[in-house]
């Protein structure tokens, strides 16, 4: 069954930092750029990471630059999100996603109606 899980989510302070890990099952993640959104309560789905499948070049949204950093290990068949400096607008439910772009390999970016395999999503929750 071809699925990715995500992981790490929880409830932190204000000022904390979490690792999200994405897992693949299923497939391998060699040739898959991978995403990472999220949603919070009453708000778009909106993304925040990517990554490449083969220079491993990244992108990220203006909310989260400077603070995430997206990382891969293909041969741990995993992606994680490394998320510091957290703050209540951060609280949301996290998801990872890929796409294989079929041997063309553009620029990352976060276009939702691009990826083809999504996570069921975990729980971020940023109070003191």
């Amino acid at each position: 069954q071809v699925q990715l899980v995500e992981s790490g989510g929880g409830l932190v302070q204000p000022g904390g930092s979490l690792r999200l890990s994405c897992a693949a099952s299923g497939f391998t993640l060699d040739s898959y750029y991978i995403g990472w959104f999220r949603q919070a309560p009453g708000k778009e789905r909106e993304g925040i990471a990517c990554i490449s499948s083969s220079d491993w070049h990244t992108y990220y949204a203006d909310s989260v630059k400077g603070r995430f950093a997206i990382s891969r290990d293909n041969a741990k068949n995993s992606v994680w999100l490394d998320m510091s400096d957290l703050d209540a607008e951060d609280t949301a439910v996290y998801t990872c996603a890929a796409i294989d772009y079929d041997g063309r390999y553009p620029p990352c970016r976060l276009r939702k109606s691009e990826y083809e395999i999504w996570g069921q999503g975990t729980q971020v929750t940023v109070s003191s």
